[in-house]
């Protein structure tokens, strides 16, 4: 009996010192019949339901990390007034990790609905299906399918959605704001715990999602999810937005019989699912927080994704960053909806002739009288006609189908962007090789690019520099869709506009010697307007490759670093001097004061590309300053006084995180072209030791950087090189691509399989040198090479002879690690 009593007392002791969670470890389960309560716990504790079913059927609570954070409300389901508040007759029957509670039934006699839920858990996540059955068909103003009441708008700072964009909860400022977007997955988070909420969500077969964000009647945070048997429309011509009026959707269509809604719910450490890695000398979590909240902030809607955002239900066509913006979140989701706003503005936004209207708005007032669509929202702006829509479409698509790699969906825009690029060549009436615009001169009011409410008129520079980028940029579409002679062509149109860009303004270009700037543009009479320092313009050319001048990007760049620095300017303005008072509309007077002075970060990557080759110290100045402004106001303005560099303007404008991207693509180097994953980096010491994952196409790379020592690896491969390269693998081939372009080419196919390990460190004239560390046999193909030409190939310092084939190819076999010298 006395050992029996010491083991009971030994398992009684064992039992007491396990954790007090280890009953969560494995998720469980709990109903208690007596208080009409179901406690759903996920296995590793991190997310807990508690469902009461006393006099309806309400979530309750929601913990997570075992904090509730719902409001006395809760989650619950509805038709207008009607809810799963009030229903009697539950029943509840239990199985194995499952719950299923029935009878759930509200309503009236015009429309009743009854409802099942089933809830299941799956190891750390929780599964809910709301099957709804309806009486009779129905378009009922209004639904909950479910709505989730939080306790307050500061549960979380927002909630990135499934199509890319984000709620930011700061700007549903008063009772009743309300975003509604077409669609209904989204992950919550806390930016100071780091403590997320993932719910995914898919309606049933044939059924449309949607969602709204809310401010509720006593400050809760309510998300409201629906499913209709149509796509829901807007109650209020276009918007997404609306100010203190909850049903931002037109009734929606409901049929007769069953509909559902399949939601799973889960925990998410938000710092690690969306860590920007291991980034010295930057704020990265700055970084994290800028472009998950400013930069996805111009997501407005599924097919609309653009740079003013939301709130005021606004997208620029004529904006060319988007498809950047979309590479530095890098987000399928954002990615996968930027090609189908792409597709849209095909579609609706571009006129038989190939002009592109310039913008997409909820509600007509901003138009050219009769270009505003009500069904479709694209129009022409009212300040003139904004030329750079043209060169915004094909930078975009292009830019866009290097991340996407896919060459059918490019096809589908060949049409479109050839007609785009041709309604701008054509503009070239006088054969110089600059395309003019729309308008002629200053006394005609009106604008033609982004600064819209500056006259620039007839020759204007910064629509030029654009219209090279994309020139330049579809000249490479074209070949990779095998049409060499109209890549040839667009490629010699670039030309023709880089040799009369430089001329000086003395013989019809835009390089003034005596202001050592690029001017802004020229009114048809000849006169020549802005050389006023305007920064845009000047770092377009720059930025773009039009100015290649060592002596003039000096001169340029130094000038603009000195008056910046003098004026102790956070970020760079539009112009550092007035333009002339009839340049410019009124609200731009006096000096410095909205377009003519202030500051607008939005074209920052401008900036930082063009200084990284210049001094990579500025470029990072300037953006280190960017995530120092972010953690003071969150970037959210239009733009910044010049005076006092506070943030000024209602329209919010998601461009102002372009000095970001502009650190992942200029700075990191990311490049990823359209066969490959690219990096071009130019990094500086106080970097050294970044290290971060970038999925593209499904392929988790990781990327490691310091000064000249450059990686990518992934399943399959290690390679790394002290430049630039972008790398492919299909199968068991390894393509290194030699400064990322496609010209020179380093082949390896692997006769086994295994992982290959691969080091450039030496690609020039002279010679290709390479060491491969991995064991197997291997056969290597150099393209690019001189055809015909005999090389010497060392390996291990053993030579052979091997002649190069008549197209440029040097191929040979080795078996083992090895290091390979070809001269």
């Amino acid at each position: 009996m006395l050992s029996r009593f010491k083991f009971c007392l030994s398992i009684i002791f064992v039992i007491a010192l396990l954790p007090k969670n280890s009953q969560a470890a494995t998720g469980n389960i709990i109903h208690n019949k007596t208080n009409h309560t179901i406690a759903i716990t996920g296995a590793d504790g991190s997310l807990k339901l508690i469902i009461d079913y006393t006099k309806g059927c309400v979530v309750k609570q929601l913990f997570v990390k075992g904090k509730n954070k719902l409001s006395p409300l809760g989650i619950y389901s509805g038709i207008g007034s009607a809810t799963s508040l009030n229903t009697a007759s539950i029943q509840v029957s239990e199985s194995k990790n499952a719950i299923t509670i029935s009878g759930i039934k509200y309503g009236d006699v015009d429309l009743t609905i009854t409802e099942t839920w089933l809830f299941k858990l799956n190891g750390n996540t929780v599964d809910w299906v709301i099957n709804r059955n309806y009486d009779k068909n129905a378009k009922p103003n209004d639904m909950a399918f479910p709505k989730w009441n939080f306790a307050d708008m500061n549960t979380w700072k927002g909630g990135i959605m499934d199509n890319g964009g984000m709620v930011w909860c700061k700007y549903l400022k008063a009772v009743g704001d309300t975003y509604g977007v077409h669609t209904a997955g989204v992950t919550f988070w806390d930016a100071s715990s780091g403590d997320g909420l993932a719910i995914k969500a898919n309606a049933g077969q044939g059924q449309f999602a949607a969602s709204k964000y809310s401010q509720g009647p006593n400050g809760e945070f309510t998300f409201t999810q629906l499913a209709t048997t149509t796509p829901l429309r807007q109650r209020y011509d276009q918007s997404r937005f609306v100010s203190q009026k909850t049903d931002v959707f037109a009734p929606g269509q409901v049929k007769k019989g069953g509909m559902s809604m399949h939601l799973s719910l889960s925990y998410v450490n938000y710092f690690e699912k969306y860590s920007r890695g291991n980034l010295p000398g930057i704020d990265a979590a700055a970084v994290r927080e800028l472009l998950n909240t400013t930069g996805r902030y111009g997501v407005v809607d599924n097919n609309i994704v653009g740079g003013n955002g939301w709130t005021t239900n606004w997208k620029c066509l004529h904006e060319p960053f988007f498809a950047q913006v979309g590479m530095a979140i890098n987000d399928p989701n954002y990615t996968r909806n930027f090609s189908a706003t792409l597709n849209q503005e095909r579609d609706e936004a571009m006129l038989p002739d190939g002009r592109v209207l310039s913008r997409w708005h909820n509600a007509a007032g901003d138009e050219i009288p009769g270009t505003y669509n009500p069904k479709t929202g694209y129009y022409e702006a009212m300040w003139g006609y904004t030329i750079d829509s043209q060169t915004g479409y094909i930078i975009n698509l292009s830019e866009q189908f290097d991340i996407t790699g896919d060459v059918n969906w490019l096809r589908t825009h060949r049409e479109s962007a050839e007609k785009a690029l041709a309604w701008l060549i054509k503009r070239d009436a006088n054969g110089n090789g600059i395309f003019e615009m729309m308008n002629n001169n200053i006394a005609e009011h009106k604008a033609s690019d982004w600064l819209d409410i500056v006259w620039a008129s007839y020759e204007n520079a910064f629509v030029n520099a654009q219209m090279y980028e994309a020139l330049t940029l579809w000249a490479e579409c074209e070949r990779v869709m095998g049409d060499s002679q109209k890549s040839g062509y667009y490629k010699s149109v670039a030309l023709k506009l880089k040799t009369a860009f430089n001329k000086p303004v003395e013989e019809g270009g835009f390089w003034s010697a005596a202001k050592k700037q690029y001017v802004y543009w020229r009114d048809n009479d000849g006169s020549v307007h802005g050389d006023n320092l305007v920064t845009p313009v000047n770092f377009a050319a720059i930025a773009f490759g039009l100015c290649d001048d060592p002596k003039r990007i000096e001169q340029v760049l130094g000038q603009i670093e000195q008056r910046t620095v003098a004026e102790n300017l956070f970020h760079w303005p539009l112009c550092f001097e007035s333009f002339k008072r009839e340049e410019v509309q009124s609200g731009n007077w006096p000096f410095p004061k909205y377009e003519n002075g202030d500051i607008f970060p939005t074209w920052g990557y401008l900036g930082i590309r063009a200084y990284v080759g210049y001094d990579k110290a500025i470029a990072l100045k300037y953006i280190n300053n960017i995530l120092k402004q972010y953690n003071k106001d969150g970037l959210s303005s239009q733009r910044y006084s010049r005076v006092t560099q506070l943030g000024q303007g209602d329209d919010i404008l998601s461009g102002i995180c372009t000095s970001i991207t502009a650190l992942y693509r200029d700075i990191y180097g990311i490049r990823p072209k359209w066969n490959r994953m690219g990096i071009e980096p130019n990094m500086v010491a106080s970097l050294n030791g970044t290290a971060f994952n970038y999925t593209l196409r499904g392929t988790e790379y990781h990327i490691a950087l310091s000064t000249n020592n450059y990686r990518i690896s992934a399943k399959g491969f290690n390679v790394s090189a002290n430049e630039g390269f972008g790398v492919a693998k299909n199968g068991n081939k390894l393509t290194y691509y030699h400064q990322n372009k496609e010209e020179h080419r380093l082949e390896l196919l692997s006769k086994n399989g295994i992982e290959i390990k691969l080091n450039v460190n030496r690609w020039d004239n002279d010679s290709v040198s390479w060491k491969v560390a991995s064991t197997g046999l291997y056969t290597f193909k150099l393209t690019g090479m001189s055809p015909g030409r005999e090389y010497t190939v060392a390996i291990n310092n053993k030579n052979r002879v091997i002649k190069a084939t008549a197209e440029g190819d040097l191929q040979f076999n080795h078996n083992g690690p090895a290091i390979f010298i070809v001269k």
